[in-house]
């Protein structure tokens, strides 16, 4: 809970002196100048972040029962030019705040069964899929595509949960025929993949949230070598998706202790479904010689042949 600020700086707290988002950075700079109503309802709104980041004004002086002028102009008062800058930030702060403990113990305290539980994940997925429908720029993977066919090599960077949609990514492009590799190891080997990279080669970074580390070092790093970049992420206001060139936003929003990659895992067969179009022809070549492996190769496991009856 964050205690009202002193303009010493020895008083300030911890989380301040720590690691304050920018939205607490400025509730610090602005909270003497604040009217006690102000302080208490922006301190109500950062308190609880799970659930005002995605309301609109509207619904924010609704929730507070305050007329929507005192909402904008409290926003206002913390320096901000639009309720959208505020919730941007807003959003920010959540995603900092957030552990898989934090997810767990909010999931918990809701009532139900196992059964309702178990719907809950079912219907927060199926939400995810319906937004990424909605809101994703198709032009973006169109582009992406573009920048596939004409690179050299593809590095696929994602680590911890995320190498598993890093490999699904690699493997579908290598199958169409594209030299495309997954991110392998730990930061040493990440940041000696992307020393390799050329210009004519495309770096593709998967992190959400507060975004790993490692991954948007290797996005900094590729661009600083004249490297292509996209990221996918969760967030337009992510590290990954403010440093990379381009990107597409896919939520992995959950009401369990880890995140949904239903929506990222469907983003990424777009994106392979967009390379395979663009150049239908080329694609077909690539995967003509697999075709009699898929019908009647050794790959694929075949009940014994019987004989009498009995298998052998």
């Amino acid at each position: 809970m964050m205690k009202n600020p002193k303009r010493t700086k020895s008083s300030r707290p911890d989380a301040e002196r720590v690691s304050s988002t920018a939205l607490e950075s400025r509730f610090v700079g602005a909270f003497s100048s604040l009217a006690p109503q102000r302080q208490r309802l922006i301190r109500s709104i950062l308190e609880n972040c799970e659930e005002t980041c995605f309301l609109s004004s509207r619904e924010l002086a609704r929730r507070y029962r305050v007329d929507g002028a005192t909402v904008v102009r409290t926003v206002q008062a913390l320096g901000y030019k639009s309720f959208a800058d505020f919730s941007a930030d807003l959003r920010q702060h959540f995603v900092t705040r957030l552990t898989p403990y934090t997810v767990l113990k909010a999931a918990t305290h809701q009532k139900g069964t196992l059964t309702d539980h178990i719907d809950r994940s079912f219907d927060k997925a199926l939400q995810n899929l319906n937004g990424l429908r909605s809101e994703l720029d198709r032009n973006r993977l169109i582009e992406l595509a573009r920048l596939i066919h004409g690179s050299t090599n593809i590095l696929v960077v994602g680590l911890d949960l995320a190498a598993s949609l890093a490999h699904l990514l690699a493997y579908g492009l290598s199958s169409l025929g594209f030299r495309a590799l997954a991110s392998s190891g730990g930061e040493g080997s990440v940041q000696q993949q992307v020393r390799l990279l050329k210009e004519k080669d495309v770096l593709i970074a998967i992190s959400f949230g507060q975004c790993l580390k490692v991954v948007v070092e290797a996005v900094l790093r590729a661009r600083e070598r004249g490297v292509p970049t996209f990221g996918i992420t969760d967030s337009d206001t992510t590290p990954i998706a403010r440093y990379s060139d381009s990107h597409a936003v896919a939520s992995i929003a959950s009401p369990s202790f880890l995140s949904s990659y239903a929506s990222p895992v469907t983003l990424i067969h777009a994106i392979h479904v967009t390379c395979a179009h663009l150049n239908p022809k080329r694609s077909l070549r690539q995967l003509e010689p697999t075709e009699k492996e898929y019908v009647s190769g050794t790959r694929w496991y075949r009940e014994p042949k019987s004989i009498g009856g009995r298998k052998q």
